[in-house]
């Protein structure tokens, strides 16, 4: 068997289930108060949002994550998903300037949540892998 056909074959069906799987996970950590990046969110949100509740905020975003992962899993509804994961993108992105301290330890050496949140680099290039692979709808 050709690896390269084969990868071609799996790699739209995997990339979607990857998506799936950490957004909603993820997520749905958040709903049940178990997500080891709460004290993150609580910190950003604190620094960017005080005015909104954090227990209301978390149930929000974990509905929103898992949201995410649906809407890859649904061919043609692949637009919208990649616009409410850019928004999110940009959330996740924030701490590494907003709370430099929680980010980095040094110059260009991250923390353990400054790994986690430059890791979505590849989230976002499979999202987009994802995305430029969808069939339009012709009218």
């Amino acid at each position: 068997m050709d690896v390269i056909k084969a990868c071609k074959r799996i790699s739209l069906p995997l990339s979607r289930i990857a998506i799936f799987t950490i957004y909603f996970w993820f997520g749905s950590l958040k709903l049940i108060d178990s997500s080891p990046a709460n004290p993150l969110v609580e910190s950003l949100l604190n620094r960017t949002l005080p005015f909104v509740g954090f227990n209301q905020f978390i149930i929000f975003l974990g509905i929103w994550e898992m949201v995410i992962g649906i809407l890859f899993l649904i061919p043609k509804l692949e637009k919208i998903a990649i616009i409410i994961l850019a928004l999110h993108m940009i959330t996740t992105l924030m701490p590494l300037f907003l709370l430099p301290i929680i980010a980095w330890k040094s110059f260009l050496i991250p923390t353990l949540e400054g790994q986690y949140m430059i890791k979505n680099l590849i989230i976002i290039a499979l999202a987009v892998s994802i995305v430029s692979q969808a069939k339009t709808i012709k009218k």
